[in-house]
């Protein structure tokens, strides 16, 4: 029987692609099938690692480094074929994919965090909207003055031809063996120099991985969103040369409030917590521990103590206690780490009804919506940390949750794991009309009719604040009054009512700002590609689209859609009636240009559906 306790342990890009490049032709033929029943082979405990029993005479052995296998000898099979048998590249393909070295330090950590959250989240280079004008082919690609070198170059095409492979083929004809060669490709990218494309390759494919295994966690969405940085990176080789690690700088002694703690949960096999907390000058800084872990980890690391001896675990950080830290250091999107140097003393925190916190609710949601949507058109590796956050004030309705001076939105749960009690606390609040909330929530681009809420603050039976983490805690009905009692905010505080007085009357408002159809079904187009592939693609063509979208004006959309038809139809035939080869390339670029004008144009109406007296296209 399976140890419940025991689950592979992240594996690095090179070892899960070298595996399958032992294999002989015949057998690679078969590593997809042998995947699917490594599934069910138990995973046991074994001395530093586990051991994956595939019969009563054949075992696959990992062995960890820091929590993840980073080399080849440290996965070794007993049968007569290994190493290159199915067992274990089977085992491998089936772990997680983790980062390309061991994460030594607390910073390492942290940006490794910051990489898988990406993934997440689904978040992506605003900036590949310039896609369409800039050409890829022709002299060697320039960066700034000097042109990139022939490995650089070589790596960025071998990028290119793995990823249009993926597109071309689709998650239903993408296996092991696309895996791999996307793998392949990402190592000798990041060897390379070329670090931003790599690392989104190796996102592409855990993606795959999830999709193949029918993880619940899997976003068809964020594939989409993935497969168009990579393809708009590998013709844009100035933002491909990114550097390799974000540096952390010293710092001098700095004051946190903390606002909340947001569990983090990788599909690549990381797990743990992350406090968000605000500092003197406005800005937002993180504190984490992610390290190796499943879900059950997020909780246990909440416990884990602030850097620097002051004991102060981190939830209780997050949950309005204060921190002063000596010599940290903060990298350039407001990370702390954990040097040896930093020390740390407990703090008076602060409530989110108090200075300072209460400033961040007393923003325009709109305003706070446009410099969301302008954070995420920077580069991933400057991005400040907590600027994809909105500060919400509102209350319950049956329509759903009406913003005050903004629209009215659903509530929607960032990770709908069962583990994390995301989803069964927004269902509990949601079924309040006329509570009154204060929100911490997190911008979804492509959806203006809702927000993934983060944590929540209400008043109780006892007339007194309530705050909660709600990937964190989970609420029970006591916890949430049945009679909507008075918000605690002050007058002039941002807040929905005054603590003293009755809550104010709230009209029942109009039902959540919606895209066009016409644009939700070019969106379902572009992800109907990336699962199907340009075959289906091809036959599965919606020849009415192009015209529904002239009609609501959308005329650029509909050109695209039609280019991206003809690009997967077109198989053309010479002098002599022989069929030619497919443009592989040429459906990728189809797709990408269609990718980015939905993107695009979906935040455009997402700014004006939340901008006050400007009615959302419909």
């Amino acid at each position: 029987m399976t140890d419940a306790t025991a689950v592979l342990p992240p594996v690095t890009a090179a070892v899960a692609a070298a595996a399958l490049d032992l294999l002989p032709a015949r057998l690679r033929k078969r590593v997809d099938g042998a995947v699917a029943k490594a599934a069910g082979w138990p995973v046991e405990p074994h001395p530093d690692g586990v051991l994956v029993r595939v019969a009563d005479d054949t075992a696959v052995t990992l062995r960890v480094t820091a929590g993840i296998v980073a080399a080849d000898d440290h996965a070794v099979c007993s049968c007569l074929l290994a190493p290159a048998c199915l067992h274990r590249a089977a085992v491998l393909s089936s772990a997680p994919l983790a980062m390309d070295a061991p994460l030594a330090t607390e910073e390492g950590k942290e940006e490794g965090k910051e990489e898988e959250e990406k993934q997440e989240s689904g978040e992506r280079d605003g900036k590949s909207g310039e896609s369409g004008e800039r050409a890829g082919a022709g002299s060697p690609p320039v960066v700034g003055e000097a042109a990139l070198t022939p490995v650089q170059s070589t790596a960025l095409d071998a990028l290119r031809d793995a990823v249009t492979a993926v597109l071309v083929a689709g998650i239903a004809g993408s296996g092991a063996v696309h895996r791999a060669e996307l793998l392949h490709a990402a190592h000798s990218a990041r060897l390379a120099g070329l670090h931003r494309p790599a690392a989104t390759a190796v996102r592409i494919a855990r993606l795959l991985a999830e999709a193949r295994s029918d993880d619940p966690a899997f976003r068809l969405s964020t594939l989409s969103t993935e497969l168009a940085e990579l393809l708009d990176l590998v013709r844009r080789p100035a933002e491909a040369l990114s550097p390799a690690r974000r540096s952390y700088r010293p710092e001098g002694p700095l004051r946190l409030y903390g606002l909340f703690t947001e569990p983090v949960v990788t599909a690549s096999g990381y797990a743990g917590a992350t406090v968000y907390a605000l500092a003197p000058d406005g800005t937002l800084r993180t504190v984490s521990d992610v390290a190796p872990g499943g879900p059950e980890r997020a909780l246990q690391a909440s416990g884990t103590p602030v850097p620097g001896g002051c004991a102060l675990p981190l939830r209780e950080l997050g949950a309005g206690g204060g921190v002063i830290l000596t010599a940290p250091t903060v990298s350039p999107d407001g990370r702390i780490g954990g040097g040896g140097q930093v020390r740390s003393v407990r703090a008076g925190g602060a409530g989110w009804y108090e200075a300072p916190l209460a400033a961040l609710w007393e923003r325009p949601p709109a305003g706070q919506l446009a410099a969301a949507l302008s954070r995420l058109s920077e580069p991933a590796d400057t991005r400040a940390a907590g600027g994809d956050l909105l500060f919400l004030d509102g209350r319950c309705t049956e329509a759903g949750f009406a913003v005050s001076g903004g629209p009215t939105l659903r509530l929607s749960a960032p990770d709908e794991r069962p583990e994390l009690p995301y989803a069964e606390n927004l269902r509990l609040l949601a079924g309040r009309p006329g509570l009154a909330l204060r929100l911490i929530a997190r911008v979804v681009p492509d959806r203006p009719d809702r927000v993934h809420v983060l944590a929540a603050s209400w008043t109780g039976h006892d007339g007194e604040s309530v705050r909660a983490d709600l990937g964190l805690r989970r609420l029970h009905r006591s916890d949430i009054p049945a009679v909507p009692v008075p918000s605690p905010a002050p007058a002039g505080a941002g807040g929905t009512g005054g603590a003293g007085g009755a809550a104010p009357a709230v009209s029942v408002p109009a039902a959540p700002p919606a895209l066009p159809v016409e644009l939700d079904l070019l969106r379902r187009t572009v992800d109907r590609a990336v699962a199907g592939g340009r075959a289906v693609t091809a036959v599965s063509a919606d020849g009415e689209l192009p015209r529904r979208l002239r009609t609501v004006g959308l005329t650029a959309g509909a050109e695209l859609v039609r280019s991206l038809a003809e690009a997967a139809a077109d198989r053309r035939h010479d002098v002599l009636g022989r069929l030619l080869p497919a443009d592989p390339r040429g459906f990728a670029l189809a797709w990408l240009a269609a990718a980015v004008y939905a993107s695009a144009a979906a935040e455009s109406l997402l700014l004006a559906a939340w901008t006050p007296d400007m009615p959302a296209a419909n």
